[in-house]
C-alpha cells in the first residue's frame, strides 16, 4: 500500500508510505497499482521507498501496548454516587441545603 500525492506546480507525482490522514490531491494505492503507477506525459514519478527499520515496532510503541495492557487490567474504583441533595429551606434566592453530615 502506498499514496500517491499529485504536485500541481512541479508536474510531479509522489508515491510514498501510507498517509495518516487525508488531504486533497491525495490517493491511497494497492501494491498491484503502486508497481504499475505513471504519470501524464511531461510529469515526473518521484517514487519513497520506506525505511525498512519504521516498518518495525520501536521500543516508544511497545511500552505504549504494555502501558495500556496495565492500564485495561487495572481494577476498576467503583464510583460513588452522590445523594440527592434535600432542600430545607429558603429565603429569597438563597436556599438551606442538608448535607451528607446530617443524614
Amino acid at each position: 500500500m502506498a499514496t500517491l500525492t499529485y504536485v500541481y506546480a512541479d508536474q510531479t507525482a509522489v508515491l510514498g508510505p501510507l498517509a495518516t490522514y487525508a488531504e486533497p490531491h491525495c490517493y491511497d494505492l494497492c501494491a498491484p497499482h503502486y508497481e504499475r503507477m505513471t504519470a501524464p506525459r511531461g510529469w515526473e514519478v518521484v517514487r519513497l521507498q520506506p525505511d525498512p527499520d519504521a516498518l518495525r515496532p520501536s521500543s516508544d510503541d511497545l511500552e505504549a501496548l504494555a502501558d495500556a495492557v496495565r492500564e485495561a487490567a487495572r481494577p476498576r474504583v467503583p464510583v460513588r454516587v452522590p445523594t440527592p441533595v434535600v432542600e430545607l429551606g429558603r429565603r429569597g434566592h438563597l436556599r438551606v441545603l442538608r448535607s451528607d453530615a446530617d443524614v
